[in-house]
């Protein structure tokens, strides 16, 4: 590919949002395509040129730049992330009592898309029928009443009855083996406590056991460790000419009149 060799170094690593389309969007970075640019691998290159800076970082989301690779890169990054990054999820659920309206398979499912709060990394992938080192047992037994103190003029469900809005945070983590000695401090439990499961009415009840197992996100999305992945390519705006006077947006034009009156000589008295 012919290049004028001022513009190779922004062929190479800019991709460029023109007018009429985007350009450079392809890699071109390989041995050969430019004359006297060395372009075969190199690690250590590599490793000085790439960086990850974390723009954001709290509980529930991750920002962060990945400088110095291709947009392919970032690309596998993320689809790496949707797949391949192993979580515990509820594989297994066990119905004895469901008088819901809800059917068991559709509340099976609901419980199982429910993220579930626990370090992959100290379970093993399940290959038996479940034992302390590759299971985590969860329980939800509930049952919703009548309120006796409710006002008899009432109409409001959340004053008439007890237990009717079953959420995740009545999903009670019981330990399995020993442990309850080995995450004493891990809070192994749904990661939102405020995530409805099912409405219930007075005499209705659920009786469910879960067992969650470790797997990815390929195998299916209930592992999947993010909601959402997604990247951006990291903008530069470059100004082909100055923009000065009448070309200047509004929100600017006022600061810029104030900045060359201020540099006119002022006139004695």
């Amino acid at each position: 590919m012919a290049a004028i060799t001022k513009n190779v170094e922004e062929i190479r690593n800019r991709v460029i949002l023109g007018e009429f389309g985007v350009k450079n969007v392809h890699t071109t970075d390989y041995p050969g395509n430019y004359p006297g640019y060395d372009d075969t691998w190199d690690l250590e290159k590599f490793q000085k040129n790439f960086r990850i800076d974390v723009v954001n970082l709290d509980e529930s989301s991750m920002e962060f730049d990945m400088v110095g690779i291709d947009a392919a890169i970032a690309n596998a990054f993320r689809r790496i992330l949707l797949a391949e990054v192993p979580t515990m999820a509820i594989e297994k659920v066990f119905i004895y009592n469901n008088t819901s309206i809800v059917q068991d398979e559709v509340l099976a499912h609901r419980l199982g898309l429910i993220p579930i709060k626990a370090d992959p990394r100290l379970f093993e992938y399940r290959n038996t029928e479940g034992s302390e080192i590759d299971t985590i047992q969860l329980q939800l037994k509930i049952k919703c009443s009548r309120n006796p103190r409710a006002s008899k003029d009432s109409s409001d469900p959340r004053e008439l009855y007890l237990n009717h809005m079953v959420y995740s945070k009545d999903i009670k983590w019981v330990p399995i083996g020993n442990q309850a000695d080995v995450f004493v401090d891990s809070g192994i439990g749904p990661v939102h406590d405020d995530i409805l499961v099912a409405q219930l009415r007075p005499g209705q009840e659920l009786d469910i056991t879960m067992h969650c197992v470790k797997g990815i996100g390929k195998d299916h999305a209930k592992f999947s460790p993010v909601a959402t992945a997604s990247y951006r390519l990291l903008p530069e705006i470059t100004l082909l000419e100055p923009v000065e006077g009448e070309m200047l947006p509004w929100s600017r034009r006022a600061s810029y009149l104030q900045t060359c009156w201020s540099q006119r000589p002022s006139k004695s008295s």
